[in-house]
């Protein structure tokens, strides 16, 4: 390693899937285990002022190239 730079990271937000009646939330281990494979780490969820989550938020570092 042998950087003196900290870590730089990308981010990006989801939302989760949502239902039929677009009220209730469907589980999203599916589409966070194929970020997941893409470096993707949820690292927090966002939530509505009454409940239910509204985003997902993932980061993964940036390499140099």
């Amino acid at each position: 390693m042998g950087s003196d730079h900290p870590p730089a990271w990308e981010y990006t937000a989801i939302e989760p899937p949502k239902g039929l009646t677009k009220r209730e939330t469907i589980d999203p281990t599916e589409r966070l285990n194929e970020l997941g494979a893409e470096g993707w780490e949820l690292t927090e969820s966002i939530s509505y002022d009454r409940g239910g989550t509204k985003l997902l938020v993932l980061k993964r570092p940036v390499y140099d190239e």
